[in-house]
């Protein structure tokens, strides 16, 4: 089974909007085992989408479409797709129904073209929406498939995972259970990462099953993905959790979690494990750091709140850290126990440095100095030179913080 893919709308060839749908539908196909050889980008022009849809379904068994299916003049995904079946576009009342009960559910007035969404193609079915007003189609074109969805990231990925993927892993006749395990880590670059697991690589070259493979994910970290097939869930989570066990082995210093734990959520487990509260005072990151904890669910368990910290005199009178430079892990270290003080936690952890472009206090840019006070008085500071820009280096002093903090919870008796 291959299945191809098609991303509609002329700001993604503008750069106007990055193409991660495409990204993530190559990734969930490969995590099942349906093979996708092609992936194009077609700007708002109905020829031109037409010849895509043709091109990209010549050289596969499916499609799967994203965008072009909203209410306005230039959402010509419906059209296109109608066009390739040789079919027309008919009213479908039902979807008309959903459409203007969930504009009425919310209080708004419906302007007319939202009704373009309630037409489908002739002989395809509705794949129904559960997040928005477009729903997706599933369009037979003889033995093939063309799936479209919306360009709304969730609204995609909902309807990959509840209705494509299955859809295509029925047609292509597959019995066996794909399953997949990703090791979360953080503290090695890509190339080193896979340097250290050669020898794991080397070997499951020769055995075929698992497969392995890395996705760097930048705050999130990098990801290791091992996808195992087999007759049964039952033995693809054995034959996962035996070679997990291996990597493991070699790398498991910078694994800090798996498949949908993220460092924040392993963080806050670690503490109140512990039954510690814990306070952040930010510089450099602006928020970021509260704002990755309190989008965990159940985050207010432990996380009590932050200190927003940027000016050096919000440094100096509210946390008492002393006056002079700001970015050291001296000034990390005091922003800490005043986060500490301040807020009432057991834990803070506090992150002061030069996002960039240019240095600051005789510190170059990409320096993050860290510091963390514990209930019994004990603090802890480090510093880092970080990588990227500005927004990358921000966000890297988000994972890199959280990581020294896990380190010191870890080794810190409950």
């Amino acid at each position: 089974m291959k299945c191809n893919v098609v991303a509609v709308g002329t700001e993604l060839l503008l750069g106007q909007i990055v193409d991660t749908n495409s990204s993530y539908i190559g990734e969930q196909l490969a995590a099942v085992g349906i093979a996708s050889h092609l992936q194009l980008k077609v700007g708002d022009n109905l020829d031109r989408v037409v010849e895509a849809f043709t091109v990209a379904l010549n050289d596969a068994d499916a499609i799967i479409v994203c965008g072009g299916l909203g209410p306005t003049h230039d959402d010509l995904t419906r059209d296109a797709v109608a066009r390739v079946m040789g079919v027309e576009l008919l009213h479908n009342e039902s979807v008309a129904t959903v459409i203007e009960e969930m504009f009425a559910r919310r209080g708004r007035r419906m302007s007319a073209n939202n009704l373009r969404q309630a037409m489908v193609p002739v002989g395809a079915h509705i794949i129904e929406q559960t997040r928005g007003t477009a729903p997706g189609l599933m369009c037979p074109v003889g033995d093939k498939m063309i799936y479209a969805v919306p360009g709304v990231p969730h609204e995609m990925q909902d309807m990959l995972q509840r209705a494509v993927l299955p859809d295509l892993l029925a047609r292509s006749g597959e019995k066996a259970v794909i399953a997949s395990r990703v090791l979360r880590t953080w503290g090695e670059s890509e190339s080193a990462l896979n340097e250290r697991l050669d020898p794991i690589i080397e070997e499951l070259e020769e055995v075929g099953n698992p497969t392995l493979a890395f996705l760097a994910s930048g705050w999130e970290g990098i990801k290791v993905r091992l996808t195992a097939k087999a007759d049964s869930q039952w033995e693809a989570d054995a034959l996962l959790s035996q070679w997990e066990s291996k990597v493991r082995e070699l790398v498991g210093d910078v694994v800090f979690g798996i498949d949908g734990q993220t460092m924040e959520s392993v963080v806050l487990d670690l503490l109140q494990e512990r039954g510690w509260t814990l306070g952040v005072a930010e510089s450099v990151t602006g928020g970021l750091v509260g704002g990755r904890i309190t989008n965990v669910p159940g985050s207010s368990a432990v996380f009590r709140g932050g200190v927003i910290s940027y000016a050096s005199e919000v440094k100096f009178d509210l946390l008492g850290v002393d006056r002079g430079p700001v970015v050291s892990e001296e000034a990390a270290v005091q922003m800490a126990l005043g986060a500490q003080r301040v807020i009432g936690s057991d834990v803070a952890i506090a992150l002061t440095g030069v996002a960039g472009p240019e240095e600051q206090d005789g510190r170059a840019a990409g320096t993050l100095c860290v510091g963390v006070a514990l209930p019994d008085g004990s603090t802890f500071s480090v510093t880092n030179t970080l990588p990227g820009l500005r927004d990358q280096m921000r966000q890297f002093s988000v994972i890199t913080a959280l990581s020294f903090l896990r380190g010191i919870l870890l080794n810190t008796p409950r």
